[in-house]
């Protein structure tokens, strides 16, 4: 029997998130009707509000609607492509939508910058003992076989879902033994392997860690931050070693500079 999760949606209260995502859809059968007036957009912002979902910008086309949504952390990408799709046609929009759609993670940084990011915080740190520096980068590491520029690719569409998620110790408490910051690591890949997410970048510090990851589409943010600390929590006798609570983020290969419509 499994142990009981010491991490719920009830028990996380401390929770700091910027999510966004962005959708495309194409008719299937001619073109989409010309952009509709303001009443059809109150009544789709109002729906999509129940849904945890709030439109940030829209581009109407006959061609193709894009839209962009800030997101709380308990939305899955295939919930949020599901609603998207239900939601606008609620709204009566009198079109069908192909079966597939092209769904991407946006973020303030691009891929590379997050990535960077991460792997610069050792160095950030800049620790004064250099053997412990030298114990702490080893527990960064990039993965070159993660593309997380690349599409999950599925029957619905393509799938653009990268999260960076920090998890910070309960009460600041520093993990500064080999052996612990080695547990830590592990499992981190071990979780990844096992939910088959692709985690590019990892850096494990005394007090926090910062992973950037492709997640699965059909998990939310926060159960996969749930995902990683509650098997964390496992690997250390049940003991709750991180704050409940955690920072996810969204990125790409876009920022919202590139991508503001």
């Amino acid at each position: 029997m499994p142990p009981t999760p010491i991490y719920t949606s009830n028990t996380i209260h401390s929770s700091a998130f910027h999510v966004r995502y962005g959708w495309t859809g194409w008719t299937s059968d001619g073109p989409f009707p010309p952009l509709p007036d303001a009443a059809f957009f109150e009544r789709l912002d109002l729906a999509l509000e129940a849904d945890g979902i709030r439109r940030l910008e829209s581009n109407w086309s006959t061609r193709q609607i894009q839209i962009i949504c800030s997101i709380k952390p308990t939305v899955s990408p295939v919930l949020f492509v599901a609603r998207m799709k239900g939601r606008l046609r609620q709204a009566h929009t009198p079109v069908r939508f192909r079966r597939k759609i092209s769904f991407r993670s946006i973020g303030e940084n691009k891929r590379r910058q997050v990535e960077a990011y991460i792997e610069k915080q050792v160095t950030k740190e800049r620790f004064v003992d250099k053997r412990f520096s030298e114990l702490m980068q080893s527990f960064t590491t990039a993965n070159s076989s993660a593309r997380l520029d690349q599409p999950t690719e599925t029957g619905s569409g393509r799938y653009w879902f990268n999260l960076h998620l920090v998890l910070v110790t309960e009460s600041r408490m520093r993990f500064t033994d080999e052996r612990s910051l080695k547990r830590i690591s592990e499992m981190c890949d071990k979780v990844a392997l096992k939910k088959a997410y692709q985690l590019a970048s990892r850096s494990v510090m005394p007090d926090h860690i910062h992973l950037a990851l492709r997640g699965n589409i059909e998990q939310s943010p926060e159960e996969i931050a749930l995902t990683f600390m509650n098997n964390i929590a496992f690997a250390f006798g049940q003991k709750a070693v991180f704050r409940p609570g955690y920072y996810v983020g969204t990125f790409g290969e876009y920022d919202m500079g590139a991508v503001r419509l």
